[in-house]
C-alpha cells in the first residue's frame, strides 16, 4: 500500500496516482486507487463524474460501508477505485474528534490488505499535512513523493521527509519513504538539470531513475476523464508513466523478495 503525498499543490501529485495506476495495471497488475483528495481529481481523471458518485473515502473513514461495497470499477482492465464522495471535505473536522483518529483509514482498509486480492493500493492523499494525509500515511506501508523540478521543491520535500519520520516513530513503524519522483521535467530549462541534481544529491537512489516530462497530453488527458495511457498511448508522457511504473515494480519485487 503505497500513499502519494506532497503538502504542496501543483506537483503532479494526482497526476502522478492516476497514470501510475493506469500503467501498473496495464502491465497486469490488479491496481486499487482510493481517492483521499477532497478535489476528488483521480476519481475525475478517471472518468468517474461527480454526479455518478456513490459512496466513497468519507463512508470509508466514517466506517459506514465495508470497502469492498465502495470499489468502483473503471474503463481500465485490473484498475479499480474508491472515489472521493463529496462529504469528504467535512472529514478532517470530524475526525478531529474521533477516537484513534490517525488509525481510520488503517483500520477500514484492513480486509483488503488481508485479503491481498489488490497487487498494488494508491492512496491520492490531499496537498496538505491534515489529518486525511495523516490517515493515508498510517495506512500505507511506504510513501511515493512527487516532486515537481522547481525552485522552491526541495524547500518543501524536508518538511514532508520530517512528518514520515515523525508518523514512523510514532504512528506507523513499516513507513518508509518509498521514493522521490521528478515531475515537470524541462529539458530545455537549467533549472529542471539543477533541481534533479539536488535531489539525487541529497536523497541518492530513493530519487526514480525515470522522470516525467512537461507534455501536454499528460496535461489534457484529465479533462477527457482519461489517464494519459489511454488518452495518447504514443505520448512522451505515456512513455514515461510505463517506465515509472517498471521501475516502482522492480523496486517493490526486490524488496519483496529480500523480506525475511
Amino acid at each position: 500500500m503505497v500513499a502519494v503525498a506532497n503538502q504542496k499543490g501543483g506537483v503532479g501529485k494526482t497526476t502522478t496516482s492516476v497514470n501510475l495506476a493506469a500503467a501498473l495495471a496495464a502491465a497486469g497488475q490488479s491496481v486499487l486507487l482510493v481517492d483521499l483528495d477532497p478535489q476528488g481529481n483521480a476519481s475525475t481523471g478517471l472518468g468517474l463524474e461527480r454526479a455518478a458518485r456513490r459512496g466513497g473515502t468519507y463512508a470509508l473513514l466514517a466506517h459506514a460501508d465495508t470497502p469492498e461495497h465502495l470499489i468502483q470499477s473503471t474503463d481500465i482492465d485490473n484498475l479499480a477505485l474508491i472515489p472521493a464522495d463529496p462529504d469528504l471535505a467535512g472529514a478532517e473536522i470530524e475526525l478531529a474528534a474521533a477516537a484513534r483518529r490517525e488509525y481510520q483509514l488503517r483500520e477500514a482498509l484492513a480486509p483488503l490488505r488481508e485479503s491481498r486480492h489488490y497487487r498494488v493500493i494508491i492512496i491520492d492523499c490531499p496537498p496538505s499535512l491534515g489529518l486525511l494525509t495523516l490517515n493515508g500515511l498510517v495506512a500505507a506501508e511506504s510513501v511515493l513523493v512527487p516532486l515537481q523540478c522547481e525552485f522552491f521543491a526541495l524547500e518543501g520535500i524536508s518538511q514532508l521527509t520530517r512528518t514520515i519520520d515523525r508518523v514512523s516513530r510514532s504512528l506507523n513503524p513499516g513507513l518508509r519513504l518509498d521514493g522521490i519522483v521528478l515531475t515537470m521535467y524541462d529539458r530545455r530549462n537549467n533549472l529542471s538539470d539543477l533541481v534533479a541534481a539536488d535531489a539525487r544529491g541529497f536523497f541518492g537512489e530513493k530519487v526514480y531513475e525515470t522522470v516525467i516530462p512537461r507534455n501536454i497530453r499528460i496535461s489534457e488527458a484529465p479533462s477527457h476523464g482519461k489517464p494519459v495511457l489511454t488518452y495518447d498511448p504514443r505520448s512522451a508522457g505515456t512513455a514515461a508513466y510505463l517506465r515509472l511504473a517498471e521501475e516502482f515494480a522492480a523496486r517493490h519485487q526486490n524488496r519483496d523478495t529480500s523480506s525475511p
